[in-house]
């Protein structure tokens, strides 16, 4: 894969294109501010691009803002984001527009490297890839409506698999379930929360997302 690695830590910077060309990717480019990152984003249009949220100049939003601007001009344009914190607002604007190709790690939760090159993957290849704790914050404080509140423990349980970016037969051995009982799970809380169950996997995931972060 071409990847754009944007990050101002050097030695996370560094650590993370050696991990990724360990892996056989190419990194096409780097980028250390929010400016550079916007400019790398529409000069290389990569296959994913890693980004931090927090670049300079101000250490806010930067990292997200070129995110958002790049995927405004490049529809659907994969991008795994790296975070510190758990920022509701961040995952709501990336999950927005219904694109495909999303993800959203914190940094404290990647142990492994197989862990990281597989969200990697499954976010270039137009999936999701959302950490537990950004599942758990949504689920928790996403959406005003009152529906979410219906779900049954297991029906959350699934939800939050969904949402990370699990199969149903990932979530069936996850959950020491059948994938028939992982299916009639998904179409009772599609159902409950008014979500049309139309059985594309991304598409799914990311309406899930979306209506609980609205």
């Amino acid at each position: 894969m071409r990847i754009v690695v944007a990050e101002d830590l050097y030695l996370l910077r560094d650590g993370l294109v050696r991990l990724l060309q360990a892996y056989g990717h190419e990194v096409v480019a780097t980028a250390t501010t929010g400016p550079e990152t916007v400019a790398v984003l529409r000069e290389h249009r990569p296959d994913v691009a890693v980004v931090d949220v927090r670049m300079p100049p101000t250490q806010t939003d930067e990292g997200l803002r070129a995110v958002l601007a790049a995927r405004r001009e490049t529809p659907g344009l994969p991008v795994l984001i790296l975070s510190q914190h758990v920022e509701q607002l961040y995952a709501r604007e990336l999950l927005v527009d219904g694109a495909s190709g999303v993800g959203y790690l914190l940094k404290d939760s990647v142990f492994e490297a197989e862990q990281f090159i597989d969200a990697l993957e499954r976010v270039a290849a137009g999936g999701t890839a959302m950490d537990p704790a950004v599942i758990s914050k949504l689920l928790t404080s996403g959406s005003p409506d009152q529906r979410l509140g219906t779900l049954t423990d297991r029906e959350r349980s699934v939800l939050e698999l969904m949402a990370e970016g699990l199969s149903n037969t990932a979530i069936a051995g996850r959950l020491f379930l059948s994938e028939s009982a992982i299916s009639k799970y998904t179409t009772s809380l599609f159902g409950k929360l008014g979500i049309t169950d139309d059985e594309t996997g991304n598409r799914r995931v990311l309406a899930v997302l979306t209506y609980l972060n609205s």
